[in-house]
């Protein structure tokens, strides 16, 4: 049986390991040798010292041959020459040698060919990869030269015995070395699967005792990319020599368990080789590239970050690097360390001996990305392209290659103005890897092009709009994967926000309030207060140190959405960090964005009523920057505001006079026209008209504000126009036509252009009576324009299609839009009030109508049609309580009916005398008689009628009254009760639960408790074996039940499945199994069937008359190594060892389960972020 592991540390063996264990290669080259003389009587001899060994080999060679030495003494001569780093001298002497038993027995040759292979792979490990660039020794051999020649020998071996066992393991190792510096994937993995079934030869050979070979084809595997079945080769070479320390079967132990990610145990593995061979180079800088890992998600601001740094370079890689400073790993550590530090002439250094020296092409494609890196950084972007390609190359290019390698050269692209390329190279590396910084890079790409102004038309913006959306998001999720330890971007969320900014405000807003975050991260550790009042004063302390631009951003959108005083806080927070930066920062340039911040101040304070501190800002900008126009117009419009019969009309005057070519006066002065001019039906003698006309016509055909006034215009032109004739209605609907071309064009020009839609809109309910087109028109406009205007339309359309909740929705949305005192929009819900109680009949609709009127009319008094409106509703509530039955009436609001009709035919008396009645005289009049003679009349016959049907029916009411109020008791009672009664329900499942989970801690302490005794019971021998403690038993022999093994055998599989974790504890394997039921029939005999039961009452019940350990309350740790050490035999002792689930065992089934699927590798990338910026933005004018 296969031995077993599981239980041993990494890298520690369970044989003892002398104290000081030494390194075996050429162990059994002698200091000195004795060559027989030929000829003499075999005691005659020359001795030769192996300690000082000639440079010329002349003489020991013509010794050899003189004296007709056996193989043995050439190959014992030349693997001294080697100890002594002579190996060219070894080669010449192996040669001379086979030339001198050419013609001798086959064994000798295959002796000498083989040593001579050995040497020539030596040399192949020893010589550079490539010829190095100021190489002037014409006799410099690289790799592929030895490795050719090695090939050759071993093919004159195999010629003379191919089954010669010495040369499985060379043809393996040769191999190695030829995939090494293969570049092909395909290629190399055919050649590592040639050296596995080298390896399997020699192990089949060696009757699997060679450990080479088995570290080789562990090696084999590692390189194919098996780590679980390399890691059990190096482990079972451990077990087997545990002494071996060159080469360390810890180090593939460490390198395997890393690419498992087992990070802490490949650790600990490294450790353990160090402490035996503290000289090691190889372990010291695998230990450096640990510890900068571990500290690879932290900021560099961390202190923990700069400690455990210098603890990686300065004790481990700079430790080895000393030692050896040919070793290429730490060459291309090194080289990365001095990128950092920007120190170019090290990086090329270092770079050129990684590429160089290095023994595979992973650690080559490292030195040619340094020096694409340090070509890159000195803007030589050819040479920088071609280092880019070979270190990509050197990985397998194509679809494997290095990652970093091509994020470079699309890097390099997009800085040669290569965009599409660049692009389309990224594209490729997001399809085969979900990198994120090739995601961040491609993302920004696209975001570029739709921030700039390209030939990207509206289908094509937004298509790339999307495509830079759905990649900076993913790159924003994989943020939030707590396994990648990624940090967040500020230039990514700064892109989204300005993606965001039109369709999505709130995203947006969302983005920047995250950078703040993050600023505020930067600046302090202490965390935010959670006190709401503590928070605002903390944010306002520790905004001022943020970044003002990234603050007026914020209140900018702020503002959009109107939280004006949260803009307002952050305007002025903003404002004092400008303040702040230039006292910090004398020679800052800070006046335009001290303007800008002010200006939206002013315009936050404006907003909010505060005309005269808005005025004062305004004032403060135009004092730092005269020419400021959005000021001057802003102070314009509030002198408009304020005095809109004297000072403001001046002021527009003015400012028009000054600057008449400025678009944002010209529309201000247009909307002053709209309000001053004097309404005339002839269109082409509005003073409105002319100006927007003169605007289109000499100053921008293209101006949107003048083509949208300019359909305004138009359409209240058509709705003025007389329809009586044909003629009149045919000129009427071209009109319409006309505005809607206008408001077409502004479209075309601004496809947001909520006013324009708006206006076709009306032009299509008032011509077309298209109140479904009209509809989804509006639907969409008030997404765009936060305006009660749109509500108030759309509130008349679904009054017009009957209906009326939808009506009453939105005219009360547009009431609370600081319209709470408009009486065009009360008199709007008196009327929809109105239509809906004529059409339910009912009463309460009605009042509610009437509410509304008079609300109107309080606000405007002196307005006729106000008066009118609440006389009219009188009227129709009285007429509604005519008709109504007396079932639905009583005669209370009968009286309240009547006396609203009094007061409906007082009014239209006084309106009938009004100056200017809303309707014709003779009409009002007559509608005042009819309420006074036929309405009247009725109301009275109706008030009669209710009372004599009231008198008649009090009794049965009154019971029918009380009956219904009973029973409306009743059912609140009951209501109150069951809720009460489920009160108390849930306060017992809450009770029952507590006690629940303090009887289960309970229990979990005391058999915690309990394991811990019984396991401080159980101790090791020296053998291994298990001793108990002897304690006497209870009670007399117990009698095996068969019910309780098989019942005690279940009870041991449960017990162990909740103790183990993982796919150990949900996927249990057969032969364990069977162990435990071995386990399981040996234990039984201890414990009683009382024992077994299953149930939650008594599992935990000691037994007086229990001996043992019971299986269900064996340790974890404990119950597993009883498993995997249980002897064969049932009788046999267990052996306890401690169980690591790092260690995998020979069995196949733990192999899968353990390790099966965890392929994959580490690779490091650089940022590639792209950096974007977020504009200043003023906000305009919404003034309409």
């Amino acid at each position: 049986m296969a031995p077993d592991l599981n239980s041993l540390p990494n890298g520690h063996t369970s044989s003892p390991e002398p104290s000081h264990p030494t390194s075996l290669r050429f162990k059994y080259v002698p200091d000195s040798i004795e060559i027989p003389v030929a000829g003499g009587d075999g005691e005659e001899a020359v001795e030769v010292d192996l300690e000082e060994l000639q440079d010329d080999t002349t003489e020991l060679c013509t010794l050899l041959e003189n004296e007709n030495a056996a193989k043995g003494y050439w190959t014992t001569i030349a693997l001294a020459y080697s100890k002594q780093g002579k190996v060219d001298l070894a080669i010449e002497i192996v040669n001379k040698g086979f030339a001198v038993h050419s013609g001798g027995r086959s064994e000798d040759r295959l002796t000498l060919l083989n040593c001579l292979c050995w040497l020539y792979l030596r040399k192949c490990r020893e010589a550079p990869r490539v010829l190095p660039d100021d190489s002037q020794e014409s006799d410099t051999k690289i790799k592929d030269e030895y490795i050719k020649a090695a090939t050759l020998t071993l093919n004159d071996a195999s010629r003379i015995n191919p089954s010669f066992p010495p040369l499985f393991l060379a043809r393996g190792v040769l191999c190695l070395l030829r995939a090494a510096v293969l570049q092909s994937p395909k290629e190399k993995a055919e050649t590592l699967r040639q050296a596995a079934k080298a390896f399997e030869d020699s192990i089949r050979a060696s009757g699997g005792n060679n450990m080479m070979a088995v570290l080789g084809r562990a090696r084999a595997q590692f390189s194919l990319n098996k780590y679980a079945e390399a890691l059990q080769g190096y482990q079972n070479v451990l077990q087997k020599a545990p002494d071996m320390i060159d080469p360390d079967p810890r180090v593939g132990i460490g390198c395997c368990l890393w690419q498992l990610n087992y990070k802490e145990d490949a650790k600990a593995a490294w450790q353990r080789a160090l402490e035996l061979k503290p000289e090691s180079t190889v372990v010291n800088v695998l230990l450096g590239l640990y510890y900068l890992d571990s500290i690879s998600h932290l900021p560099t601001s961390d202190p923990k970050f700069t400690a455990v740094y210098k603890k990686a370079i300065t004790e481990h890689i700079q430790k080895a690097f000393k030692m050896d400073k040919t070793l290429p790993l730490a060459c291309a550590t090194f080289g990365s360390y001095f990128l950092v530090r920007k120190s170019m002439d090290q990086v090329e250094s270092f770079a050129k001996k990684a590429v160089e020296l290095s023994g595979n092409t992973t650690l080559a494609s490292d030195g040619w990305y340094l020096r694409a890196r340090k070509e890159h950084y000195g803007s030589d972007f050819a040479t920088a392209s071609s280092f880019y390609s070979k270190a990509d190359t050197a990985r397998g290019g194509d679809e494997k290659g290095y990652l970093p390698a091509k994020i470079g050269m699309a890097q390099l692209m997009v800085q040669q103005g290569d965009v599409d390329g660049a692009k389309f190279r990224l594209e490729k590396i997001i399809q085969q890897n979900k990198n994120v910084e090739a995601m961040t890079l491609l993302g920004t790409l696209f975001a570029e092009d739709v921030f700039s102004n390209g030939n990207l038309n509206e289908d094509e913006r937004a298509n790339t709009s999307r495509k830079a959306v759905a990649l900076l998001e993913a790159v924003r999720q994989a943020w939030k994967d707590p396994k990648r330890s990624l940090q967040p971007d500020s230039s990514v969320l700064l892109s989204l926000a300005r993606l965001y900014e039109i369709e999505s405000p709130d995203k947006s807003l969302h983005c920047l309030q995250q950078v703040e975050t993050m600023e505020l991260a930067e600046i302090t550790d202490e965390a935010q207060p959670t006190d709401e009042e503590e928070k605002t004063a903390w944010l306002a302390t520790m905004r001022q140190y943020i970044p003002p631009p990234l603050l007026n951003n914020i209140a900018c959108f702020h503002f959009q959405t109107n939280r004006l005083l949260q803009a307002q806080d952050i305007f002025q927070t903003a404002l004092n960090g400008c303040v702040k930066l230039r006292e910090q920062e004398p020679n800052a340039d800070t006046d335009a964005l001290i303007t800008t911040i002010t200006f939206n101040l002013a315009r936050t304070h404006e907003a909010s009523g505060d005309l005269d501190q808005a005025r004062e800002y305004y004032e403060g900008v135009l004092n730092r920057c005269p020419g400021y126009t959005d000021a001057s117009i802003r102070l314009a419009y509030i002198s408009l505001r304020q005095s809109p019969t004297d000072e403001g009309p001046k002021l527009v005057s003015k400012l028009f006079e000054t600057d008449q070519t400025d678009l944002e006066v010209r529309a201000l002065y247009g909307w002053f026209l709209r309000k001053a001019k004097r309404r005339t039906q002839n269109i082409a003698e509005d003073q409105e008209q002319r100006h927007f006309k003169h605007t289109l016509q000499h100053h921008d055909k293209h101006d949107r504000y003048s083509l949208t006034g300019m359909g305004n215009l138009y359409l209240a032109n058509a709705r003025e126009m007389r329809r009586e004739t044909e003629k009149e209605k045919a000129e009427r609907r071209r009109m319409y036509e006309r505005a809607v071309e206008f408001f077409d064009k502004a479209l075309q020009l601004d496809p947001r252009n909520g006013y324009a839609a708006q206006g076709i809109a009306i032009a299509l309910i008032e011509d077309k009576r298209d109140f479904s087109g009209a509809l989804q028109i509006l639907s969409k406009v008030k997404e765009t324009v936060k305006d009660a205007n749109v509500f108030i339309n759309m509130g008349h359309v679904y009054c017009e299609v009957k209906q009326y909740s939808r009506a009453i929705e939105n005219y009360e949305v547009a009431l609370a839009k600081d319209r709470a005192r408009d009486p065009q929009v009360l008199g709007c819900l008196g009327r929809v009030w109105l239509l809906r109680g004529k059409q339910e009949k009912s009463a309460h609709a009605m009042k509610t109508a009437l509410d509304y009127s008079q609300r109107a009319l309080e606000v405007a008094p002196d307005q006729v049609h106000f008066h009118f409106n609440v006389a009219f509703v009188q009227i129709q509530i009285a007429q509604l309580m005519i008709s109504l039955p007396e079932t639905q009436r009583s005669l209370a609001e009968l009286d309240v009916a009547g006396a609203g009709l009094d007061e409906a035919i007082e009014s239209f008396i006084q309106i009938a005398k009004s100056p200017n009645p809303p309707f014709p005289r003779h009409d009002i009049e007559q509608r005042a008689n009819m309420g006074r003679n036929t309405m009247r009349k009725q109301l009275d016959r109706s008030m009669q009628s209710q009372r004599e049907y009231e008198e008649k029916n009090a009794e049965r009411l009154q019971r029918a009254r009380e009956l219904h109020e009973a029973a409306m008791a009743k059912r609140a009672e009951e209501k109150r009760q069951a809720e009460e009664a489920a009160a108390e329900q849930q306060r017992k499942i809450a009770e029952e639960r507590q006690k629940l989970i303090e009887r289960d801690r309970a229990l979990a302490e005391k058999r915690a408790e309990e394991e811990r005794k019984k396991a401080e019971e159980m101790s090791l021998s020296e053998d291994g074996t298990v001793k108990k403690k002897k304690s006497k038993r209870k009670g007399g022999k117990r009698k095996k039940v068969e019910d309780a093994d098989s019942g005690l055998e279940d009870g041991d599989q449960k017990s162990d499945a909740s103790a183990l974790s993982g796919s150990d504890a949900e996927k249990p394997r057969k032969k364990k199994k069977r162990r435990l039921e071995r386990r399981a029939k040996d234990s039984s005999k201890y414990k009683s069937q009382d024992f077994v039961v299953d149930s939650s009452d008594d599992e935990d019940m000691p037994q007086a008359n229990d001996v043992g350990t019971p299986a269900s309350n064996v340790p974890a740790d404990e119950d597993d190594a009883m498993r995997n050490g249980a002897d064969e035999d049932d009788g046999g002792p267990a052996k306890v060892v401690k169980r690591s689930k790092r260690v995998i065992d020979d069995d196949d089934d733990e192999d899968e389960d353990l390790f099966g699927g965890a392929d994959g590798t580490a690779d490091g990338a650089p940022d590639a972020n792209g950096t974007t910026t977020k504009a200043d933005g003023d906000i305009g004018d919404d003034s309409g």
